[in-house]
């Protein structure tokens, strides 16, 4: 294992997020910041407790979850596309990096930044409402380990992608959607029958369904559920790099 490797992958990641901080950090924390201010202290005082949370302090967990989703996604699919489209990836296969190096350099990065942001949206949140976490540790590991898995994720799109538009389709066409159909913004408790089953084919639910447990002790879903929903998704996206990589699809301009 070429430990200089990962590290000059992952301080040179890391660089460029400090270099982009409007981009990066301040916008996903601003974007949020609106979002509790308008449900969670305007329309949040005046609705009712959901399942013995006040509204404001329910929505933090699919608000949070929400960022953390995009900017996973968002963070690893664009460092891994942008030396493709620049013409620097040469560089990055002419040095003796493996690609599991290269993943773990890119990926642990993108994840460093996806929690930055989600601890960040977590403090501004008290700016807002008050909240407590019942379960911090299961909070931790939930929030670890969606970035992780949706950062592979990520990393996968921008191994596939070969323009801008590719980048943004999955994250703006399809996980944004779950997310907001997902329990973000509500109980799914408090939809007809009918769509409370539908619900259930979304996998977002469970990932917003066991953060809001680690929070509040309280879900949607049973919580072996939601864990066994993420520990799935990671190992599905840990097989599919390493089959792209297995198969021969390499690192190219």
């Amino acid at each position: 294992m070429n430990i200089h490797a990962i590290r000059a992958i992952y301080r040179f990641e890391m660089a460029r997020t400090f270099r982009t901080l409007a981009e990066s950090i301040i916008s996903p924390v601003l974007s949020t910041s609106l979002y509790f201010a308008v449900f969670g202290a305007a329309i949040g005082s005046r609705m009712g407790d959901i399942d013995g949370v006040g509204y404001g302090a329910f929505i933090i967990p699919g608000l949070i979850m929400l960022s953390l989703l995009n900017e996973s996604i968002s963070n690893a699919s664009f460092g891994i596309y942008m030396p493709k489209w620049s013409g620097t990836i040469y560089e990055l296969l002419s040095a003796p990096v493996s690609a599991v190096e290269v993943v773990i350099g890119y990926v642990g990065a993108a994840t460093t930044k996806s929690v930055l942001v989600g601890f960040l949206i977590l403090a501004t949140a008290r700016l807002f409402v008050p909240y407590q976490i019942a379960h911090p540790v299961w909070m931790l590991c939930f929030l670890l380990l969606t970035a992780v898995s949706f950062s592979l994720f990520g990393f996968i799109i921008g191994l596939w992608a070969d323009d801008f538009q590719k980048l943004q389709v999955i994250p703006m066409m399809v996980i944004t959607p779950l997310t907001f159909l997902g329990g973000a913004f509500y109980s799914i408790s408090m939809l007809p029958p009918v769509w409370q089953k539908i619900t259930l084919f979304n996998p977002v639910v469970y990932l917003i369904s066991g953060f809001r447990w680690s929070f509040y002790g309280v879900s949607d879903v049973n919580i072996g559920v939601s864990v066994a929903a993420i520990g799935t998704f990671l190992v599905l996206c840990l097989l599919a790099v390493w089959w792209i990589f297995r198969t021969g699809w390499k690192l190219k301009a």
